[in-house]
């Protein structure tokens, strides 16, 4: 499970549909630990799309990187439920979910990405198992253990209740969205970095996963912003984007960790 490992584990972001596009951006670098492939503002739909990218990437071998995925529904909304259920039933190895806000979400998030009697999602896809390149029956039995949960912390309610956020028993990672943080909270979007009020915030939230004993990771803009983070302490940093990747910017900075 890419948050096992203790050292910074970076990514990529993918934000066009298609096998090949997400089977690319997949072998870019070996040092890739995970790849997000982004249904809320990327241009890949959760079914079908999210599905077909999964298996492009674990089709690479045990050595590829963990697919991921954002799913389309905020915190906000009532649709995470199902949204959380396809993505995991299509072979995800995680989810993120944006702008969650308080701890009652984040409850029904966890219990939406565990089998009973760790929470409350319904097993029956006869195709999960196969992408994991398990059994159905120890699929059922590692599952729980090796999905994981993460949440977005973006809006100036999830800043107040991020150390209760943080404690909730089966999220894994504080995700921080550094754009729409810094809108919520009144400032113009990091160009390329945060302004210095957000970015006392962005360390807050750092501070309140770890002291939970949980991981805090950051969407960044280039490999060099990626290793930066990754100094100060962040557990997962995006190294590089498919989209800016096309227009020329590379992330092999961050891989000089």
């Amino acid at each position: 499970m890419v948050l096992r490992i203790n050292s910074p584990a970076f990514g990529a972001w993918i934000t066009l549909p298609g096998v090949l596009n997400a089977r690319a951006v997949a072998q870019a670098s070996p040092h890739l630990s995970w790849v997000m492939i982004d249904c809320e503002h990327g241009l890949t739909s959760l079914q079908p799309g999210a599905a077909e990218s999964i298996q492009a990437i674990t089709g690479l071998g045990p050595n590829a990187p963990s697919p991921l995925v954002r799913i389309p529904a905020t915190g906000f909304s009532n649709s995470t439920s199902w949204q959380i259920k396809y993505a995991l039933d299509a072979g995800a190895r995680g989810v993120l979910v944006p702008m969650v806000s308080t701890v009652e979400k984040a409850r029904e998030i966890v219990a939406d990405s565990h089998f009973p009697p760790g929470g409350r999602r319904g097993f029956g896809s006869p195709f999960t198992h196969g992408v994991w390149s398990i059994s159905a029956a120890d699929y059922l039995r590692s599952a729980n253990e090796n999905v994981v949960v993460m949440i977005q912390i973006e809006t100036k309610e999830g800043v107040k209740n991020v150390d209760a956020i943080a404690a909730v028993d089966g999220i894994d990672c504080l995700f921080i969205g550094p754009y729409d943080l810094s809108l919520c909270l009144g400032y113009p979007p990091p160009s390329p970095d945060p302004h210095p009020d957000v970015e006392t915030v962005i360390q807050y939230i750092l501070k309140a996963a770890h002291k939970e004993g949980k991981k805090c990771a950051i969407y960044c803009t280039s490999g060099k912003q990626s290793l930066k983070r990754a100094e100060e302490g962040f557990d997962m940093s995006l190294a590089a984007n498919l989209t800016a990747a096309v227009g020329g910017e590379s992330g092999a900075a961050a891989f000089r960790y």
